[in-house]
């Protein structure tokens, strides 16, 4: 069973609704710990602030939990939204909550009414040291909550240039051919981290004092004929190819000589 990671009471209006949360989704990650360089033992890091160029002032955790705002207990619905209108790009982390001890009644009266109008719960909520506005809303699985960036972490879009590039119908609709070739019903399970595989696999390989060897690079070739990449393109996918294509890039990207992977083992150190 997952741990609880904050309990406390969902409000709403007048009624109080005690609640635990559990993570809905964790990143899986081979992790590195910091040793240090003489003796290899974990590296200790206080807690601190600089506060000008190499000066700290340290804060243990008991004061920094006498600074905790009131949603560090009571998680306040502030108010309403249609979740539509909800940009994902604001989304962070994601959580369980479910009802805990004498809220189930109250949890599932919120939880129907959400369903029926379509609105989702915009609240605050305070852990892990920092006050999070989040989104609530309900799910097969319950009430899903999901931390959320403020407005002002939201990096601004760089200006694109392709207001001025025009399509021909035949490179739209060939596009639209690649597209729904492609298309599968979304299946998650079905992805994997290769980069963490090949962590593993080194890892393995180092304790065995054996060498690694190096991971081979797709060669990226540039695109001269756009319209012909396409009915290429389709073509591999209706008759794949024993060999990996070529994959076409933009000619900015491909500038200068292309690079090829090397061959053969290195040792890992």
């Amino acid at each position: 069973m997952a741990s609880t990671v904050w309990k406390g009471h969902l409000t709403f209006g007048l009624i109080s609704i005690p609640v635990r949360m559990t993570t809905a989704a964790r990143s899986e990650r081979i992790s590195f710990n910091q040793l240090h360089k003489e003796c290899h033992t974990r590296v200790k890091q206080p807690l601190g602030y600089e506060y000008e160029k190499d000066q700290y002032v340290l804060f243990t955790e008991e004061e920094l939990d006498k600074v905790e705002p009131p949603s560090a207990r009571v998680m306040e619905i502030l108010e309403f939204v249609k979740l539509a209108e909800v940009d994902p790009l604001y989304f962070d982390a994601s959580y369980y909550v479910a009802p805990d001890e004498g809220g189930a009644k109250a949890y599932k009266l919120l939880m129907n009414a959400m369903e029926e109008s379509g609105y989702a719960a915009i609240a605050k909520l305070t852990m892990h040291q920092r006050e999070h506005i989040v989104v609530v809303r309900p799910s097969a699985k319950g009430l899903t909550l999901h931390t959320m960036f403020y407005s002002n972490e939201i990096r601004a879009v760089e200006s694109s240039s392709t207001d001025q590039v025009e399509l021909k119908d035949q490179e739209k609709k060939l596009a639209q051919q690649l597209i729904e070739n492609l298309a599968v019903p979304f299946q998650p399970e079905k992805y994997h981290d290769t980069y963490q595989d090949n962590v593993r696999a080194m890892i393995a390989a180092k304790l065995k004092g054996q060498e690694v060897t190096e991971v081979a690079q797709p060669h990226l070739a540039p695109v001269i004929d756009l319209m012909e990449a396409l009915k290429k393109s389709l073509a591999e996918r209706q008759a794949p190819a024993k060999k990996p294509p070529v994959r076409a890039v933009e000619p900015a990207a491909a500038a200068g000589p292309v690079a090829v992977p090397k061959k053969g083992k290195k040792a890992v150190g």
